[in-house]
């Protein structure tokens, strides 16, 4: 493996800005400056092969050319990692597969109604395969260019990657603008509406809780690496990720893990208990206490713990799941939350990918029972969700994976930009104060809006 030190910089955003305009650029970022929970920091671009998956097929392109399958994707995904040499390092990442996995993947492991539109138009999957990053490493202060040099054609090109990520770089001059007023696809009294159907499928015994979104859109245009700069700048975040996909970009501001492993150690991080931030320091500490004393938000937290102890136990050693930590508050820029931790023992035949297949998508976002409350959701929003409640993340030769729950993630394609905010309504839920949770959740998309457009219209 080659590998080359890097001069630090707290602030890693200038080294992203070298490759940002390159294919397939990723930038998997812990939201430094200013966030006392990410370590890493890690930089991708110019992958060797390809996933897209949609509409059921998954292009895969790589040096034999184009070829497509209906084959399940993860499957697909997890042979092409078995190709390559299983090297271990001391960084969480040397070469494999960064991208993401829409939450509408979901399609190729249950059988779901078609009844949301799909106003996104995106893949379910994009996912490419690396074998070169830059490690931004926080904790001991360190920056390394690595590269598994896989292919003989591919180390030429290390010099040139040294000298650029060493040499001086003036980023040129974008821009970007929201165009139109943010429009919702709920409004209160359509949100009230669907509320009322799920309570009454939770009285009726349907489910214990679903996860409940609305989409915002707005027009917009120019490159949304600026305003993923700003949004950076705004609500730094431990998982957040800006991507530059061709057809898209992608801006992830999430607070939430997904699922990690670390050798065999899984764990996984579900948020369930919001709170919205004040500028008034009482008025803030009295909304983490009152967060922190909510029996009802402790149940909604230990309702997905034990779904998420039962998706990841699927592919885990027998006896070796169990919730670690639970009902921990943490505060962010805009709100404060409720975060417990499973954790297990990858099972000796199972890999980092089937455990994600496994627990796809994530119970947070869906509610509980998972598929049930998929079904629901499906029913009751009125657009398909497309990469939101999703995964972004890698997962590395070594077998090593580490994916957020792509929450407070905004998408711009087609001119448009477009994001959700949602929450878990359970049967004490009250219509009122969920809708305006959403709300709360919005609130840093709904900044970045009002920076890029001069004015926070908000319609309906």
């Amino acid at each position: 493996m080659l590998r080359h030190e890097l001069p630090y910089q707290v602030d890693s955003a200038p080294l992203f800005a070298k490759i940002a305009q390159r294919p397939w650029a990723i930038y998997l970022d812990s939201g430094r400056p200013g966030n006392e929970y990410g370590r890493y920091d890690i930089m991708v671009a110019d992958p060797v092969m390809t996933f897209t998956t949609h509409a059921g097929v998954t292009e895969v392109r790589g040096q034999e050319g184009v070829q497509a399958s209906r084959e399940d994707p993860f499957f697909l995904l997890k042979q092409a990692l078995q190709q390559y040499p299983r090297l271990q390092s001391d960084l969480p990442f040397t070469g494999g597969a960064v991208g993401y996995f829409g939450y509408d993947l979901a399609r190729h492991i249950e059988s779901l109604p078609n009844l949301a539109q799909d106003g996104e138009h995106i893949p379910e999957m994009m996912v490419g395969i690396y074998d070169w990053a830059v490690i931004v490493d926080h904790e001991k202060q360190q920056a390394w260019l690595v590269c598994c040099a896989i292919a003989e054609e591919r180390k030429a090109g290390w010099k040139s990657l040294c000298a650029l990520f060493d040499g001086h770089f003036t980023q040129q001059a974008s821009s970007f603008a929201i165009e139109t007023p943010v429009r919702s696809n709920f409004d209160a009294a359509s949100y009230q509406h669907a509320f009322e159907r799920i309570q009454r499928y939770i009285h009726e015994g349907d489910c214990y809780q679903v996860n409940l979104a609305q989409r915002f859109s707005a027009a917009a245009s120019g490159d949304a690496w600026q305003a993923y700069q700003y949004l950076r700048s705004i609500g730094p975040a431990p998982f957040m990720a800006f991507m530059n996909l061709p057809g898209l970009q992608v801006l992830s501001d999430s607070p939430e893990r997904f699922l990690q492993v670390t050798g065999r150690h899984v764990e996984t991080r579900p948020i369930k208990g919001t709170r919205p931030r004040s500028s008034d320091a009482d008025e803030d500490e009295r909304q983490a206490a009152d967060l922190k004393s909510s029996l009802k938000d402790r149940a909604e937290n230990l309702m997905i713990v034990d779904l998420l102890r039962n998706d990841i136990g699927k592919s885990c050693a027998i006896g070796s799941v169990r919730a670690d930590r639970l009902f921990v508050l943490e505060s962010y820029a805009n709100v404060h939350h409720l975060v417990s931790a499973v954790t297990g023992k990858l099972a000796d035949q199972f890999e980092a990918v089937d455990l994600l297949r496994g627990a796809f998508p994530g119970g947070s976002i869906t509610g509980a029972p998972k598929l049930r409350a998929m079904e629901i959701i499906e029913e009751l929003e009125p657009h398909r969700r497309g990469i939101y409640c999703g995964a972004i993340g890698y997962i590395g030769f070594d077998g090593n994976m580490d994916t957020n729950i792509a929450i407070r993630t905004a998408v711009y394609s087609h001119r448009e930009i477009r994001f959700w905010a949602g929450g878990g309504i359970v049967a004490d839920s009250e219509a009122d104060k969920e809708y305006r949770e959403t709300w709360d959740k919005a609130s840093t998309m709904l900044k970045l809006v009002e920076h890029f457009r001069g004015d926070q219209d908000v319609g309906n």
